[in-house]
């Protein structure tokens, strides 16, 4: 898979996210942060346009998993990313 793959598979996860998470059904929030992170382990050599995108997901990121979801905050955070990382997702 490219960069370009990998991203979209993350953004289509956090909408997912954000939606389990907005309406309170967290029992597969677990697994799906599990397999975001395998995305993320994959990607490589992020192209220099992307870079300061990605390490401000990463930030992001690492705030939500290390956070309980609720419907407000974190479900926020989880589809802003997903709308960013779409659009950015062919410059990974």
């Amino acid at each position: 898979m490219t960069n370009s793959d990998l991203v979209l598979n993350i953004a289509v996860n956090l909408g997912r996210l954000g939606r389990w998470a907005q309406s309170g059904q967290t029992p597969r929030i677990s697994q799906f942060l599990a397999d975001t992170q395998i995305y993320l382990d994959q990607i490589q050599s992020i192209d220099p346009q992307f870079r300061s995108t990605y390490a401000r997901f990463l930030k992001d990121y690492q705030f939500m998993r290390s956070t309980s979801p609720n419907p407000d905050g974190w479900s926020d955070t989880a589809f802003t990313w997903a709308v960013i990382l779409t659009h950015r997702a062919k410059l990974a």
